[in-house]
């Protein structure tokens, strides 16, 4: 009976569910898949452009939104983003536990009146953060020392109502968050180090465009993307223990 009990206390959000939008097919939870699989979660993925957004965001208990590799602010090229942010933007109103990984989190800085807008430099490699006071307190402590993805060339305006939890040397606003549960990542947390060739692939013209070594950063990964897997793991399980669900 000890035995069973524990099970079960292990799988503490069995049968809530995720609503993961997806901008690209290689950029997926990635190694936080398996955190949401082991803590019972039921995963749903949705594609911004294709998929209709606006019931599946409001009604899931927990939203993910992922990266890609568009502007928040090209809704004329991109029109979804009209709605996906609209969407959003609801949820966020509502209180609702919310996720946003790189253009996820610009997504959501939009969504609170946040002006997002192009970078000065390409941000792509690995480096470590710098935490805020608040960020060391928050479940990033987990990835104090240990180097993330960075993936993008946009940035943010932190939005009205946010802490700022962590910065980089290139860019001042890596991540936020908004009460317990609302959290912003600029940076990618969820990369899965087996899978990186996935992103070298289909990141090709970008990181051609960005002058970047493509043979280091795949090093880099090798030497890197285990420990930040098992941080980044550490990070969501914290989160979603501090959420208050609904």
């Amino acid at each position: 009976m000890n035995q069973v009990s524990s099970v079960n206390s292990s799988r503490p959000h069995e049968g809530k569910t995720v609503t993961v939008v997806q901008h690209l097919s290689f950029e997926d939870l990635g190694s936080f898949a398996e955190v949401l699989d082991d803590q019972g979660f039921s995963v749903q993925y949705r594609q911004a452009g294709v998929d209709e957004l606006g019931s599946s965001v409001a009604s899931a208990d927990l939203l993910v939104v992922l990266g890609g590799p568009i502007g928040v602010y090209e809704e004329e090229a991109y029109p979804f983003l009209v709605d996906e942010v609209a969407a959003i933007g609801h949820r966020l109103r509502a209180g609702r536990p919310t996720l946003g990984i790189c253009l996820g989190a610009q997504l959501i800085a939009k969504a609170m009146g946040a002006r997002v807008y192009p970078g000065e430099h390409k941000e792509i490699g690995f480096g470590e953060l710098s935490l805020s006071p608040e960020g060391t307190r928050s479940p990033l402590k987990h990835l104090a020392g240990t180097p993330v993805l960075h993936w993008h060339g946009d940035t943010f305006e932190l939005p009205d109502g946010a802490l700022r939890l962590a910065s980089s040397p290139l860019y001042p606003h890596q991540a936020f968050s908004v009460g317990a549960n609302v959290l912003a990542l600029q940076f990618h947390p969820e990369s899965e180090a087996a899978r990186f060739e996935r992103w070298l692939i289909g990141h090709a013209c970008e990181l051609s465009k960005a002058d970047i070594d493509i043979p280091a950063l795949r090093a880099d990964n090798v030497q890197l993307g285990r420990a930040l897997e098992e941080a980044g793991a550490r990070v969501l399980s914290d989160w979603l223990g501090s959420v208050r669900w609904g």
